[in-house]
């Protein structure tokens, strides 16, 4: 039985945006610690599916969700009464998706928002753009990132994750709002290291698809992973992050699951480029948003922005949108001048 089933009273509402596979994951853990979940999505057969079949199918196809979650397509019903607000909607519609919200969200309400990601246009943060549209300060909104595949959370697999706020009392409520025995929940004060990282090392995961589609094999990827940690590290203390919370589970954690299973949408993507797709019939061929091609774009401007030296990213950059050949990359970041490594 999970730890917090005792802790809530029966009816206290969380609120998830939106009805992808974290989203829906995360709603299945929330329900499991005595939450009545509803879920908000736009898509109406979805909300129907979940309601009547409790499934998710396009996201989660063997999933069997809790009966305690639900779906909705009206947002104000969704957030209606709820003690907790979870977002999970893609970094490309969070901020549209905290606009719709913040007129319904009430002020008491804890904010957790669960993307990997940098808002295209202006680079921000996650936690910036929900304190932007919401109108709450930044250090309310709490973070949740990690080593977390959702087919493996909503299986009830053990799962550890971590929650960052600046507000240590934030940071607690989420933790005893998602704390169970399957799903253990650490807090931490670096939001900046926490969001940094969960948005890089899908990058590096798109370099792991790479390799492993055209068969380098252990050493290689192993020698990808290494330094694109330094990469991750050297951009977040760049941005004011700990260099400590890259060796934790939003760092080094999340960076080996990522890249290291089939379950993750980057590195599928990278092995199907590497196969000869074209990122356009990728992208359309696995019907899901894949934050990584998103957050290239993004890393290769904040690393000019902060004059920090990037490789990996960088030649990702020219793979994805400047038609550079994979091997060809590969063959320049062997070729780079000799360094030390630190």
């Amino acid at each position: 039985m999970p730890v917090n089933s005792k802790r809530h009273a029966e009816g206290n509402k969380a609120a998830v945006l939106v009805a992808g596979s974290w989203g829906t994951a995360l709603a299945a853990v929330l329900a499991d610690n005595g939450y009545e979940v509803s879920i908000w999505t736009r898509n109406a057969s979805q909300a129907d599916e979940i309601n009547v079949r409790h499934t998710n199918t396009r996201f989660l196809p063997k999933a069997v969700l809790p009966a305690a979650v639900t779906a909705t397509t009206d947002m104000e019903a969704a957030l209606r009464g709820a003690a907790l607000a979870l977002f999970a909607a893609p970094s490309s519609a969070m901020r549209a998706v905290a606009q719709s919200a913040s007129r319904y969200l009430e002020n008491d309400t804890l904010v957790i928002h669960a993307a990997k990601g940098f808002e295209a246009e202006s680079l921000k943060r996650m936690s910036t753009v929900l304190s932007e549209e919401l109108d709450r300060p930044q250090a309310e909104i709490v973070v949740l990132s990690g080593p977390s595949h959702a087919e493996e959370v909503v299986e009830r697999k053990p799962t550890t994750v971590v929650v960052a706020a600046e507000s240590q009392e934030a940071a607690e409520k989420a933790q005893d709002a998602l704390i169970n025995t399957d799903f253990r929940v650490y807090t931490n004060s670096d939001v900046v290291g926490v969001e940094v990282a969960g948005a890089i090392k899908n990058i590096i995961a798109l370099g792991a698809g790479l390799s492993d589609g055209l068969g380098f094999g252990d050493n290689a990827k192993a020698a990808l992973l290494t330094r694109g940690l330094a990469e991750i590290g050297r951009l977040g203390a760049a941005m004011g992050a700990n260099p400590l919370t890259f060796a934790g589970l939003a760092g080094v954690g999340d960076l080996i699951v990522t890249c290291t299973s089939p379950h993750s949408r980057n590195w599928r993507a990278g092995s199907l480029i590497a196969a000869g797709g074209t990122l356009e019939e990728v992208l359309q061929k696995m019907g899901m948003v894949v934050e990584g091609v998103r957050t290239t774009r993004a890393a290769h401007l904040l690393a000019e922005r902060y004059e920090v030296e990037m490789p990996i990213t960088e030649q990702l950059f020219q793979v994805l949108f400047e038609n550079k050949s994979p091997r060809a990359a590969v063959e320049d970041l062997m070729g780079r001048t000799r360094t030390n490594e630190i």
